[in-house]
């Protein structure tokens, strides 16, 4: 009789040697995503099809959208990640288990390009690393055009770019637009050069997710200007940061022109811009016009300069809600020049610090005309400040009646629940899902990976995430989002895997539930007509579970559950054929009174929280969860 641990062995070898086998004839032990799980029962997406059966209690088909979600390792690779997530040795092999796994990380970038001749001109490039570039270079001009464009990560690093050159140009021009997540980062650039000019236009234009790092920027310069003109234009979320930036110049001006235009929750930070300069000019036009909760902190910013010109130009106009601060800006200048014209004039809801400005300075003048509401001054410098028709024709949001509708909500984004009847044409936002391409992870690997605040470093160390960069934000922004408290009446849960989601759903909705998504992005940014509708549950007030992709390395999902609701299905028709285009969901939320009265949709639609429903479409990629409708 054979011992009953060789017994195990054996058994523990003849399923091993079965999962290599299946693999190999996936493809020789590659991955392989058109692996069928009927081919290899044990692959992760098999397994979701075994839990979809055991868990969800009814005989509807199974989502072939969830499905498409599922992680396309194999048996053996699903296993191995799962072994190396436990014993914390992951990063190890982050580029294979990212590749195999579709998840969201940065690449490596290339070697550095250390070395050119006289002019270079840079077209159609990716993720490089610029170290030492250009160092002592005399005259000549270094040109990128159409450089990273229409991307999905964009990598590049501008490392002590130009430093101690005389008369030397570098124009960047529509360089990363269209692109996605973008991390650029110059450090050190252009530091002790003599004139030459840095020309940024029309810079990170259509990105969605940018970060982008100034630091040390033209330090020690002399004469050198710097021009951003349409930069960061219709970007979503992202940060930029100005650390240093222009520190000890001489005679350096600087413009910033339709900076930020149009952008969605994007935060700049200037850091000790312009300390210590000579005779500065620096100047923002047009500057952050138009955005939705922009925060522009200036710390420190020009303190020490010497008889230097501030400008702010039609600064945040008709900007919705949030902030700019001012901290110790000018402090300790000397003949300093600071204006603000039109400053954040028709913004809604933007709030203004000023801390320690303007103090202890010596003969500056700084003037305030027809400068917004919303503002603090403290420790305020008691002499040579001006306000010039201060707050004059403000257009605030009134906190009683409707709210000014100065930023634009993109048409269709919100609308009424009278808008969903066969027969009536309306707008329709562009649902196209503008997240990275990702998968989410079995749950025996996600399982086995650290999500929480507390344990942000060994996330961060995992998918190789640096300090300040984007993939560390990224994260942060995620695990901050997923551990914040629910709002009144909410149920939520982040979720990294199917089953996760599977379980969050019935935990709310039982287990006899169905899962909704509009069909594709037909329709988008044009006018549609409404067809056929189907309201869930007859129409009448129903729970649902919404699921929303939160960007973070691998797929990941906010759920969550909200009272009050009704749920639509609705044939989406061309106005002018008639003809079908797309099948898409709609979630009316009949109860409002916890939103903010900012909030986009009582801007788009007036009126204010606990006042009017408000529904919207579900877009691409994201989806809800009902109760299985019985009728069909």
């Amino acid at each position: 009789m054979r011992p009953m641990g060789s017994h195990i062995s054996f058994v523990f070898l003849f399923f091993l040697s079965f999962l290599t086998a299946t693999a190999k004839i996936a493809g020789a032990g590659e991955i392989s995503g058109d692996l069928k799980a009927k081919e290899n029962p044990f692959t992760p997406k098999a397994y979701l099809m075994r839990y979809w059966d055991k868990t969800i209690q009814n005989n509807l088909p199974k989502s072939a959208f969830l499905l498409s979600k599922a992680s396309p390792l194999n048996a053996v690779d699903s296993a191995n990640y799962a072994k190396l997530a436990a014993e914390k040795t992951l990063s190890a092999v982050l580029p294979s288990f990212c590749s195999s796994a579709k998840l969201f990380c940065f690449p490596d970038l290339s070697p550095s390009l250390e070395k050119h001749d006289a002019d270079s001109n840079f077209a159609t490039y990716l993720n490089k690393n610029f170290t030492d570039y250009g160092t002592g270079g005399p005259g000549g001009v270094n040109s990128f055009k159409s450089y990273s464009n229409n991307d999905n990560v964009v990598v590049d690093s501008f490392r002590r770019y130009s430093r101690d050159s005389a008369g030397h140009d570098d124009k960047f021009s529509t360089y990363a637009s269209g692109s996605n997540v973008v991390d650029q980062t110059f450090n050190s650039y252009g530091t002790g050069a003599t004139g030459g000019t840095g020309d940024f236009k029309n810079y990170n234009p259509n990105v969605n997710v940018p970060n982008l790092g100034f630091i040390s920027y033209s330090d020690d310069g002399n004469a050198r200007a710097q021009s951003f003109t349409t930069y960061n234009e219709q970007t979503n979320s992202g940060s930029q940061s100005f650390t240093s930036y222009g520190k000890n110049g001489n005679g350096e001006p600087n413009e910033f022109v339709t900076y930020g235009k149009d952008t969605n929750v994007v935060e700049s930070n200037f850091a000790a811009y312009g300390e210590s300069g000579n005779v500065a000019d620096n100047t923002f036009k047009s500057y952050g016009t138009q955005g939705n909760n922009p925060q522009e902190n200036f710390r420190s910013y020009g303190d020490g300069d010497n008889s230097g010109v501030e400008s702010f130009s039609s600064y945040n106009s008709d900007s919705n809600v949030g902030g700019d601060t001012f901290k110790s800006y000018a402090k300790n200048s000397n003949s300093e020049k600071v204006t603000f014209t039109t400053y954040s004039d028709g913004a809604n809801g933007v709030t203004h610090q000023f801390s320690n400005y303007g103090k202890s300075a010596d003969g500056q003048k700084i003037g305030f005309k027809t400068y917004g509401p919303n503002r603090s001054f403290k420790d305020y410098a008691k002499h040579g400040v001006t306000f010039d028709s201060y707050s004059k024709n403000s257009s605030s949001a009134k906190t009683s009646g409707n709210l000014v509708n100065k930023w634009v909500v993109e048409p269709g984004k919100f609308f009424r629940e009278s808008m969903l009847k066969k027969g009536i044409v309306m707008p329709m936002p562009d649902i196209t899902d503008k997240m990275p391409k990702r998968s989410f992870l079995p749950r025996n690997v996600v399982s086995k990976l650290p999500f929480t605040s507390s344990k942000a470093n060994e996330v961060k160390e995992i998918f190789h995430a640096s300090e300040n960069s984007t993939m560390e934000r990224i994260i942060k922004d995620a695990l901050s989002e997923c551990e914040r408290a629910p709002s009144m009446g909410e149920t939520k849960r982040c979720v990294g895997s199917a089953e996760d989601m599977i379980d969050f759903a019935t935990s709310v909705l039982g287990n006899n539930v169905a899962l909704r998504t509009t069909e594709n992005v037909k329709g988008s940014k044009q006018n549609i007509l409404i067809g056929s509708i189907k309201g869930i549950n007859s129409g009448k007030v129903t729970k649902s579970v919404s699921c929303h992709q939160s960007l973070y390395p691998y797929l990941l999902y906010y759920c969550h559950s909200v009272p009050k609701v009704r749920v639509y299905e609705a044939d989406i028709l061309d106005p002018k054929t008639k003809a079908k285009i797309n099948h898409g969901v709609a979630i009316c939320h009949l109860d409002t009174s916890a939103w903010s009265p900012t909030h986009g949709a009582f801007l788009a639609l007036g009126s204010g929280p606990g006042r009017i429903e408000v529904c919207h479409w579900i877009f691409e990629n994201d989806l809800t969860w009902t109760i299985a409708d019985r009728s069909g």
